[in-house]
């Protein structure tokens, strides 16, 4: 297991196997960006030809090893591009690529641009989930992670390390992390391990970790089966779970600090695996839907760190879990729901099922009378063709949109608002036999549909829809700080809007 320090010594002078340095691009070609002046000082005269002649020139990504020869105290020194500017976003991504970079390194200091706590926090977050590695069910199983290559030690350089401001924010920036790597391990593990039921006891069993111990921080949970569920009247997420052997679950956290000014409602899509029921996908479209409950992961986890966080506001979040599968008693095209609080819905599409989960879970999470509701969901592949795959779509209530969206730029998440046109009020009321049509197969705006229909559950309350589908799952290789497989997108910035929430 890695350790992480933060300390303020010369990176030229400590003694670690390898010393990491951000280089930025300029006009006049590399230059060693802030906190490597030391290593410049070492190298003197001889830097710039250096950099020249191994063609360094900063980009982002780029990583370049120089075997030091007595230069400096470490052997190795690894230059890692920032591209342009060494603002937080660029240098949260460096320490992503740089945790990739040193193999079999006992020890590595970490000497990138750390001279706010913002950059502190980005520097570690950075390195901790760019080293991230799901190995669970690699051959030896738990004992891969002693076979890993990741360090046993990591310095984290600043010349701030001494103030409470940087080591306040180097300790929360772990306590971030660590919740970014839970969720990828959640959203990573195959579907068969975690169903509905199997998922609901992971988050009990997370949750019990949570709050053992004196001082410990106090979150309640409570788990709603299938029966509760019916009895409720659940039926959007019973509807969606009808076809699976694997029962759906509903779970319902909540964290009340004394003295709460604001109370904060999440609510997280929890489709363990989506094959699209009767509306059935493509085989080539499954293979990543494990990942359509990468949501429920990301609100769960952040309720944990504003609740480890000590954060003086009330969360109550709700966790709809079913597993959307074909069989004799699948929900079908043209049957009716009757959501919690008595909305019918007609389903015209059953692999648009996290609308109808949603539903239920959004109208129980106003009666407990919130100030404010965030949902987060892999809810639309329209969301991908409008945005990509690295971009989340926002939508919902313009001042709830607009700090959600100045949380995921202090998070380094890329987010973009969409808008909900009027005109979809009328497309999700045009069912003939039902108050609202789940889907309606037009091919244009089918997320903004989906926002509009989610809309129909939140009686008003000032609300927000974080569409991740795109960038909740990497299929491709690493990038930056982001590992392939589950991203653990939303949780960093639900937990910064929560900060904020917490300072006005």
């Amino acid at each position: 297991m890695t350790t992480y320090t933060l300390r303020s010594a010369n990176p030229a002078k400590t003694r670690c196997d390898a010393v990491v340095v951000g280089v930025v691009q300029t006009a006049k070609g590399a230059e060693l960006a802030e906190g490597a002046d030391e290593v410049g000082k070492a190298y003197g005269r001889k830097l710039r030809p250096l950099l020249a002649t191994l063609g360094v020139t900063g980009k982002a990504g780029e990583t370049v090893k120089i075997p030091t020869s007595g230069t400096l105290a470490s052997p190795l020194l690894v230059l890692v591009g920032l591209g342009k500017k060494a603002d937080p976003v660029a240098v949260r991504r460096a320490a992503g690529v740089a945790a990739r970079s040193v193999g079999n390194a006992a020890s590595v200091a970490v000497a990138l641009p750390a001279g706010s706590p913002e950059l502190v926090r980005a520097v570690t977050e950075g390195h901790l989930l760019g080293g991230y590695a799901f190995t669970a069910y690699k051959s030896g199983g738990a004992k891969q992670e002693s076979k890993s290559s990741a360090p046993g030690e990591v310095v984290v350089l600043s010349e701030g390390a001494r103030r409470k401001d940087f080591t306040t924010a180097f300790e929360e920036a772990q306590l971030v992390a660590g919740a970014v790597a839970a969720t990828r391990d959640w959203v990573n593990t195959p579907p068969g391990d975690l169903t509905p039921p199997a998922f609901a006891d992971a988050v009990v069993a997370a949750t019990k970790e949570l709050t053992k111990g004196r001082g410990a921080p106090k979150v309640a949970i409570t788990v709603h089966d299938e029966k509760a569920l019916a009895e409720l009247g659940c039926g959007g997420i019973l509807g969606v779970g009808a076809g699976s052997d694997a029962p759906p679950r509903l779970v319902e956290l909540s964290y009340s600090p004394k003295g709460a000014q604001h109370h904060l409602a999440l609510v997280g899509k929890g489709i363990t695996f989506d094959s699209g029921g009767l509306t059935i996908k493509p085989a080539a479209s499954m293979h990543e839907m494990k990942s359509d409950m990468a949501g429920a992961a990301a609100v769960v986890q952040a309720t944990y760190v504003i609740a480890a966080l000590g954060l003086p506001i009330r969360v109550s979040t709700f966790v709809p879990m079913a597993e959307n599968m074909v069989s004799g008693n699948a929900v079908r095209p043209g049957d009716v729901l009757t959501i919690y609080g008595g909305t019918t819905v007609e389903v015209t599409n059953t692999d648009a099922e996290g609308r109808l989960v949603l539903a239920d879970a959004l109208v129980w999470a106003t009666e407990q009378k919130p100030d404010m509701i965030l949902d987060v969901a892999t809810l639309t592949g329209h969301m991908v063709v409008a945005l990509g795959d690295k971009v989340a779509g926002v939508m919902g209530s313009s001042p709830i949109v607009d700090d959600v969206l100045a949380a995921a730029a202090v998070a380094g998440e890329e987010m973009w608002p969409m808008p909900i046109p009027e005109g979809m009020t009328e497309r999700i009321h045009s069912s003939k036999i039902a108050d609202l049509a789940q889907h309606d197969w037009v091919r244009w705006g089918g997320g903004l549909f989906a926002a509009a229909f989610l809309r129909e559950f939140t009686a008003g309350i000032p609300w927000a829809h974080l569409d991740i589908a795109g960038p909740s799952f990497n299929s491709g290789g690493a990038f930056g700080h982001v590992t392939p497989g589950g991203t653990g997108v939303a949780v960093a910035t639900v937990v910064d809007y929560a900060r904020a929430l917490a300072a006005k």
